[in-house]
Parts: C-alpha cells; sequence; structure tokens
C-alpha cells in the first residue's frame, strides 16, 4: 500500500484509524503492526516501511512511502526522470548518462514500462475519470512510454488544479500505481488505488 512521505503523518494516520484496508470489497481500518526490513533506495535513503494489518480481513501490508516503488533500488523520481527522457527521444545509454544509472537497469526499466503499459494505461485513465473536468487529455500516441509519461502529466496537473500547490507527477504515479508501475504484472486492476479511493494516499505539495 502506497502512502505520503511524511512518516510522523503516515504514522498519525495510522494510530489515529486514518488508513483503511486497500484490498477489494474491505475497507477496514488499518492497526500498527511493526515494521519492515530496512533497506537503502538510490535518491530516497534508507528507509524502514510501518507495516499494517486490518482490523476487518486481518491482512497485512508494507506501508510503502510514495517516494519509492515495490521492489526497485531507486527512487520512483529517478525512474521517471528515465521515462520522460526515453519519451524525449533519448536511447537507453543516454538516459543511463543523465539519471546516473548503469545501462543495464535503465534498460530493464524501459522493457518492463513497455510490457506494461497498456495495464498502466488502464489504471491511470481510471484515476483520470474521477478528476472530471480538471483533467484535460493529452494528445494521443502510438509510443507506449510516451503515453504513460504524458498521462501521468496530465494526471498531475489535473490534481494540481483540485487540490492547490503541486503535486510530483512521478509519486503521483507511485500512489495511483499502488507502487506497481514497475512490477512484473503492472499495477494491479481494480485495485482502490485511484486519486478519490483513499485519499489518505494523496498529497500536493509534499517535498
Amino acid at each position: 500500500m502506497t502512502v505520503g512521505v511524511d512518516r510522523a503523518a503516515v504514522e498519525t494516520a495510522l494510530c489515529g484509524g486514518g488508513l483503511r484496508c486497500p484490498t477489494p470489497g474491505c475497507g477496514r481500518r488499518l492497526a500498527p503492526w511493526g515494521s519492515a526490513r530496512e533497506r537503502g533506495v538510490r535518491g530516497a535513503g534508507r528507509l524502514r516501511p510501518r507495516r499494517a494489518r486490518c482490523t476487518g480481513c486481518r491482512g497485512t501490508h508494507v506501508l510503502l512511502p510514495a517516494s519509492v516503488l515495490l521492489r526497485r533500488a531507486d527512487a520512483v523520481t529517478v525512474i521517471g526522470a528515465a521515462l520522460l527522457a526515453k519519451a524525449s527521444g533519448c536511447g537507453h545509454r543516454r538516459v543511463a548518462e543523465l539519471v546516473g544509472r548503469p545501462a543495464s537497469t535503465v534498460r530493464g526499466w524501459l522493457r518492463r514500462i513497455t510490457a506494461v503499459a497498456a495495464r498502466a494505461l488502464a489504471v491511470l485513465a481510471a484515476a483520470a475519470a474521477e478528476l472530471g473536468t480538471e483533467f484535460v487529455a493529452p494528445v494521443p500516441t502510438n509510443d507506449p512510454v510516451g503515453a504513460v509519461v504524458e498521462l501521468v502529466g496530465a494526471l498531475a496537473r489535473a490534481v494540481a488544479r483540485r487540490l492547490g500547490g503541486s503535486c510530483e507527477p512521478w509519486r503521483l504515479a507511485a500512489v495511483i500505481s499502488g507502487g506497481r508501475l514497475l512490477a512484473p504484472t503492472g499495477p494491479d486492476l481494480g485495485s482502490d488505488a485511484g486519486v478519490a479511493g483513499n485519499t489518505s494516499r494523496l498529497w500536493a505539495g509534499d517535498p
């Protein structure tokens, strides 16, 4: 489950009953349940995400900050910068130079987002539908990476218009995808990870 990047705010929401189970059909209150293993993420520092347990279905969840994606060693903003450079016409080696990561790592990101683009676009489009008139659709493109980049940008602009302030596009993508933007099968279709599905996971203007 993806939450905001302010650890203190997440802890307050968790202890105060402000976080709800993301399991479809549940939605009961989450309660504290220890912490996950600490790990380092390039661009985000060392993280030890909180664990939570649902008071209804008893399922457990790792509260992954919106600065990272599931099982990725780099911050989502770094990965997003790489996708943006690729959409702008750069090859994977040039992208790797721009973001300071190995070419093999960047090639893996690009291959994965291309493979799951249809699923990612479906989840992002569902979030766009929740925003109503604030959302302005981007110009269509046949490039799968470009399509994801453009839709993420359009969503961030729409959220900023609705909530005021600013909204970092790739952290928003992490929230909407439940941290699974680059998961092996992409984001979960029909999950409760949209813009309006759980407002405790959405923010505008976080550092």
